[in-house]
């Protein structure tokens, strides 16, 4: 396929297809009319060899190569923008781009309300999207230019990857209130002796419990896995099944709803910090910059500790006394 005989602007017609999987909103989203939409997608059939997107009985689903071909379209498309976007005097209140954040549901829950105002507050005609990937698939993203920013912790990465220290905290177990275990101290013996709750797709919990217990020849009583944080309050508030979780969230838990207790781990590392991370070839650029003042400012990382990348292992925090 040649390069010339390709129409550039039907690659923002197809992201738009793939993404909204319905010719009519799609058509919206880019300005064209309904029909001028279809004979884009009919061009890109033809162009592609390959329907793309098939309608079913759910709506259009894309097909095998539609697929394959979404991620790999958002990236031409932003490498493009960024290309012909002007870098020089940017104007956050004119921006309009789509910034692409990870974020796992508990980060999200931490700092998203407070990223999302401060981004309409400063610039009203950027989008936001916010995705939730692993950390092997983190590292892929920014390397890829999938996404231009992530926020996570102890993510391993090369040289090409920068890192920028957040917030300190702490892992703690938290469990209701009236729960046997919630007076006294929490020592490893009882600890293991408790029934846990644990979140299966967030690797925290595992990295500084299950790890750090492996290391010492022993293991927990993992009762259930829940695939997302969501549900943790009910289930403890229900059951006497303790989880293990940052201490940032068990300050949420504690301003949402009465009945919790949460106890220091008798582990001997549970302080780390929540990091930002992004590939080095945004390093000259002004909106990236920008972006990322505005995710530091909004989460109230400190000036001081914001001038600079820090080194990519992270420093441990000094223990912060437990709240009764």
């Amino acid at each position: 396929m040649r390069l010339r005989s390709v129409d550039l602007n039907l690659l923002v017609a197809l992201n738009a297809l793939l993404e909204e999987r319905h010719v009519s909103r799609a058509a919206l989203r880019v300005g064209l009319s309904q029909p001028a939409m279809s004979n884009a997608l009919a061009r890109l059939r033809a162009t592609f060899g390959d329907d793309l997107l098939v309608r079913t009985p759910r709506g259009m689903e894309p097909t095998t190569r539609g697929l394959e071909l979404a991620d790999q379209v958002r990236q031409v498309l932003r490498q493009v923008e960024r290309v012909l976007t002007p870098d020089s005097g940017f104007n956050p209140s004119r921006c309009e781009h789509r910034f692409v954040l990870r974020m796992s549901d508990l980060l999200s829950l931490l700092f998203l309300p407070a990223i999302a105002r401060a981004l309409l507050h400063e610039a009203p005609l950027a989008a936001l999207e916010v995705v939730h990937l692993s950390p092997a698939q983190t590292v892929q993203a920014l390397e890829a230019d999938g996404c231009d920013l992530a926020l996570s912790m102890g993510l391993a990465h090369g040289g090409s990857i920068a890192r920028q220290a957040l917030l300190p905290d702490r892992m703690v177990c938290v469990m209701r209130q009236a729960h046997p275990s919630a007076r006294g101290r929490l020592d490893l013996e009882r600890l293991l002796a408790l029934q846990h709750l644990r979140v299966s797709i967030s690797p925290v919990d595992s990295r500084f419990v299950d790890d750090a217990l492996t290391r010492m020849g022993r293991s927990r009583r993992v009762a259930a896995n829940v695939p997302h944080w969501l549900v943790v309050p009910e289930v403890l508030r229900a059951t006497d099944l303790v989880a293990v979780m940052p201490e940032r969230l068990a300050d949420v838990l504690a301003r949402e709803a009465d009945g919790f207790a949460r106890r220091d781990l008798p582990l001997p590392e549970t302080a780390f910090e929540w990091a930002l991370y992004w590939h080095r070839r945004h390093e000259g650029s002004a909106q990236h910059a920008w972006l990322r003042g505005l995710v530091m400012r909004a989460i109230g990382t400190p000036r001081s500790r914001a001038s600079s990348v820090t080194p990519t292992k992270p420093r441990p925090s000094p223990p912060v006394p437990a709240k009764p």
